[in-house]
């Protein structure tokens, strides 16, 4: 017999949506929770949130994302995506299915007559793909309203083994930013090339030193600068005009971000400055890090037992907006493990939801009922 947690994952498989706009997911997941006797808000566009009370004065929130990537899957799957270019690729769908009969099991707990440490706020959450739905949620004033005072997460993560949860306290997940070099000069002939100011030659000086402060910092400074598209000029016997260079910025330190962010500008006034071209640096609001609460972490591992958490070795470079909860509460985020699979956002990601699933929705149950 396939668990319900399965079901719930094979069925909203089948009807990825994208950023806010979850119409169909939004239907599925009010469908499974409204017969269950919880509290039903919407506190943002796309997003719903179920609040279960204990009695208890404390709640304790956990956190699913529900969008989708816009990707064309290819994985065969007999519940493969209905939607032509868009996929659940990221893992988001046992996210919610996960939460979903963690849900129903707080549920049938509280009629039976059982127990919780903690009220239970589960909060299913669009856009964490795109422009972060978790910071709308944390504005809407719901931490306040149902006296949230932590809050859980976790992610389904390739080649981490099969069923197993890890995490580390402090740094797990960066600090994201978008870095956008524009500069604009003066397109000229070739044959007249010293009368021009040349925008791309500009614009690639200042990657060049971009690229040498960054891999002169220090070890300590953990960091990831990379630049992946440029666009410069019209036609290939002119100087080019304008540039443009697109990149990212992944850190896990505040202080680190504003100081890297900081010389990349002063790095631009300086090729203004030499060239003569006007060079501008612009950067994305982007997710904060994800940043475990070190104490809590400690609770939840004397609380479940060392065995029930690995500890991940080093920060993961990929960023999640699960970090504007940790903002707002403390909070732990994990990583469940989808074993040697395609790697997330791939079209090809499949992992086997009858192991996975179960034992994240174990771990979630014994974090509600000891944490």
């Amino acid at each position: 017999m396939t668990d319900s947690v399965v079901l719930h994952r094979r069925a909203l498989h089948r009807i990825p949506e994208l950023d806010f706009d979850l119409p169909e997911t939004l239907n599925y997941v009010r469908s499974v929770l409204e017969p269950l006797g919880a509290e039903i808000t919407m506190p943002q566009k796309g997003s719903l949130c179920a609040f279960f009370d204990a009695g208890r004065e404390e709640t304790v929130a956990l956190r699913a994302d529900m969008d989708a990537l816009p990707v064309e899957e290819k994985t065969g799957l007999p519940y493969a995506s209905c939607r032509p270019g868009c996929m659940h690729a990221c893992g988001h769908d046992g996210h919610t299915a996960i939460e979903l009969s963690a849900a129903e099991w707080v549920a049938g707990t509280l009629k039976a007559g059982g127990t919780l440490p903690r009220n239970v706020l589960f909060i299913f959450q669009p856009a964490e793909e795109t422009s972060g739905g978790a910071d709308g949620i944390c504005r809407s004033g719901i931490f306040e309203k149902y006296r949230v005072t932590r809050v859980f997460g976790l992610h389904i993560w390739p080649k981490l083994a099969v069923g197993t949860v890890a995490s580390r306290p402090g740094p797990l997940m960066a600090r994201s930013n978008e870095v956008t070099l524009t500069a604009a000069g003066r397109s000229v002939h070739v044959s007249r090339a010293a009368e021009g100011l040349d925008a791309m030659k500009a614009a690639v000086s200042w990657m060049n030193r971009a690229y040498a402060f960054s891999e002169n910092l220090p070890p300590e400074v953990l960091r990831v600068l990379q630049f992946g598209h440029m666009t410069a000029g019209t036609v290939r016997n002119a100087v080019a005009g304008e540039a443009r260079i697109e990149g990212t910025l992944r850190t896990y330190r505040e202080e680190d971000a504003q100081m890297i962010r900081e010389r990349l500008t002063e790095l631009a006034a300086e090729v203004s400055e030499e060239t003569g071209c006007s060079l501008s640096v612009t950067y994305s609001t982007g997710y904060p890090a994800v940043w475990n609460d070190e104490a809590l972490f400690a609770k939840v591992r004397r609380g479940l037992g060392e065995e029930a958490v690995g500890l991940v070795e080093k920060p993961a470079l990929a960023a999640e907006d699960f970090s504007f909860y940790q903002r707002k509460v403390p909070g732990v985020f994990f990583f469940l493990g989808a074993g040697d699979t395609e790697e997330l956002h791939s079209p090809a990601f499949v992992w086997d939801d009858e192991v996975v699933l179960p034992k994240g929705l174990a771990f979630v149950k014994r974090l509600i009922s000891l944490c």
